[in-house]
């Protein structure tokens, strides 16, 4: 299986920085790392673009990943450009996860962009439409006007989060889950690969998200972790679920789950707190899940 991390973006960890995270991540054996997307006035985030460029800049083979782009906080083209410009100074190491944005984006996001937050799902699958012509140099028709972007740049893999299964179905070369459990990825992946075969494309791959924390974790800390998922819509009983605590061991038990419901890739989204050693035990974890 396939090992994401996702790296510290917003707020303030004094335990490293950016450029220290991704090195260890690196070091630590994770194939990729990742990173969210909001615009949104209420807390600290940084641009999702830049920390994965800064991210590249100090790794050789780690994948960098969007998870996930909002599309419709973005005109298309310049989506297309920040895409082909990061593939370019990473060395075609880009993982490009996109959604439309949900309750938890805030629909002043929007407004501050000037789009209305009903069209972000009709928005999102337009920019699907265009963004493999632009991103690779091609000419594209945009609101009329052809368009032509250089320098064009080998399009990524498209993982798509969360939203209507046609849109997985059609426009993705992965589905990206987060924070479900083994049977809800199972289900899910079943009913996406029917709908793949409506559009005479191949079933989509699975990539699953989740929150950890493993080891020794205070009580406080794992309440903190649900409240924040909840803010995303899930229950609180749904998000409790979703969480993977305890030691490596029983990790290593939903790792395999996992790939037994049909996933290749697990992005762990740490606990804010010893993010570093948060990394090394959910590597450890992958390394027993793959020892059986």
């Amino acid at each position: 299986m396939r090992l994401g991390l996702y790296l510290p973006s917003f707020g303030v960890d004094t335990s490293a920085t950016i450029a220290e995270h991704a090195r260890h991540a690196e070091d630590t054996g994770f194939e990729s790392v990742w990173v969210g997307d909001h615009l949104r006035p209420v807390r600290p985030f940084l641009d999702a673009t830049l920390v994965l460029a800064a991210a590249a800049a100090v790794t050789e083979r780690l994948k960098v990943g969007f998870g996930v782009m909002v599309l419709p906080l973005r005109q298309t083209a310049w989506a297309a450009k920040q895409i082909a410009s990061l593939q370019h100074l990473s060395g075609n190491r880009v993982l490009l996860g996109v959604g439309s944005g949900g309750l938890v984006h805030g629909d002043a996001a929007f407004r501050a962009v000037g789009v209305p937050f009903a069209e972000r799902g009709a928005r999102t699958d337009a920019a699907l439409e265009l963004l493999p012509g632009l991103v690779e140099g091609k000419t594209v028709v945009l609101d009329g006007t052809e368009l032509t972007l250089d320098p064009g740049a080998p399009m990524p893999p498209v993982l798509v989060g969360a939203g209507p299964e046609r849109r997985a179905a059609r426009f993705g070369d992965e589905w990206y889950p987060a924070f479900s459990t083994p049977e809800e990825v199972a289900a899910g992946a079943e009913r996406i690969a029917e709908l793949a075969a409506e559009y005479g494309r191949p079933a989509p791959k699975v990539t699953v998200g989740l929150s950890f924390g493993l080891g020794d974790v205070p009580e406080a800390e794992i309440d903190a972790q649900v409240t924040s998922l909840t803010g995303y819509g899930m229950s609180e009983e749904a998000a409790r679920a979703s969480l993977l605590t305890g030691p490596p061991e029983r990790a290593a038990e939903r790792l395999a789950a996992l790939a037994e419901a049909g996933a290749h890739r697990v992005i762990g989204m740490p606990f804010p707190s010893a993010r570093r050693r948060q990394a090394e035990l959910l590597a450890e974890a992958a390394r027993m899940a793959e020892a059986g």
